[in-house]
């Protein structure tokens, strides 16, 4: 059953998410936060004692949806976990999250001191175990020069692209989605159908590593949880 205080602490962060796009992290009080949730400002800080903890705790939280999301795709098909559909559903999953995209593109106006935060790492570890299991497994090609440096850079300039210039933002997302895919798929994959016993030890593999991603956000989102025992 959940908790009122951990439902309390969702309605929080809904809160904070809101303004963040609004306002940006500089300009966002605690005060307009417990404004905005209709309770006092010492219940806020009763869950996260300031305000960088209590945004970190909305990026985890975004973080751990968004993988779920991820996770749920590639129980219902482990080929999803092949890079040309790992890469393009990412990008469809991350453009649906506003606030994932702002924090993708380091925008410093919103985002503040968080830009820096400890989430990257982690998906920097698991990018580099995704690609690792990948080359293990036969399923991208060996012979790339670079390869982390060229799959990120090629996948990077999807995301960016917008930003840089007007040109292309008509074409609609799933369409750019598709372009990321066949990119993806015709210079990083071998050619030819992949072993499926390969798709299947990877997806294994994969989703073992998400789920204590997730697991790990989710403790961390609530760590302050008033709910819990002290200590």
């Amino acid at each position: 059953m959940s908790h009122p205080n951990r439902e309390r602490a969702d309605r929080i962060l809904d809160a904070a998410g809101e303004l963040l796009l609004r306002m940006g992290y500089r300009k966002v009080a605690i005060d307009d936060i417990a404004r905005a949730v209709g309770i006092g400002k010492g219940t806020v800080y009763l869950h996260w004692r300031n305000k960088e903890l209590l945004f970190q705790a909305l990026m985890m939280r975004e973080s751990a949806d968004l993988t779920d999301e991820i996770l749920a795709g590639i129980k219902a098909d482990p080929a999803m976990i092949l890079p040309h559909r790992m890469i393009s559903a990412s990008f469809l999953v991350t453009h649906r999250r506003p606030l994932v995209m702002a924090m993708l593109r380091g925008n410093a106006e919103m985002f503040g001191s968080l830009g820096d935060l400890a989430l990257r790492k982690q998906q920097d570890e698991l990018r580099g175990q995704f690609e690792d299991a990948m080359l293990r497994h036969g399923l991208i090609r060996p012979d790339v020069p670079n390869i982390s440096y060229a799959l990120q850079s090629a996948t990077l300039g999807f995301y960016l692209g917008d930003s840089m210039s007007g040109e292309f933002a008509g074409i609609p997302l799933e369409e750019k989605a598709a372009a990321l895919a066949h990119l993806i798929r015709s210079a990083f994959e071998p050619a030819g159908e992949p072993d499926p016993l390969a798709v299947a030890a990877v997806a294994d593999e994969l989703s073992t590593a998400l789920e204590a991603l997730v697991s790990g956000y989710r403790n961390g989102i609530y760590a302050h949880d008033p709910t819990r025992a002290p200590g």
